[in-house]
């Protein structure tokens, strides 16, 4: 997962600065007044997100297996030790009845 959020990451940075240099060279509009640092920002959000989509779409979803596989730990986990009190409940119960 760390792996996924690091490439993420690493494509929107590289789309901030090619949308830096085409806004400070002139070929992308630049922001009203003072917005032109958060016009950079969501621009360059808004074009890192559908590459991620397609360039990330193997490691996504390695990161997604990995995550279903440690639910499924978890959840079997949780299921023997729901069983091992169960048991621990009814041996208890049988022998208060048997007194």
């Amino acid at each position: 997962m760390l792996r996924y959020t690091l490439m993420r990451l690493g494509i929107f940075v590289g789309c901030l600065v090619v949308v830096w240099g085409l806004v400070y060279s002139g070929l992308a509009p630049r922001g009203l007044g003072d917005s032109n640092g958060i016009w950079i920002v969501l621009l360059a959000l808004v074009l890192s997100a559908p590459i991620s989509f397609v360039v990330l779409r193997k490691e996504r979803d390695r990161a997604s297996e990995r995550i279903v596989q440690r639910v499924d730990r978890m959840k079997s986990s949780l299921e023997a030790s729901r069983s091992q009190e169960d048991v621990a409940d009814d041996s208890a119960r049988a022998q208060g009845q048997t007194s």
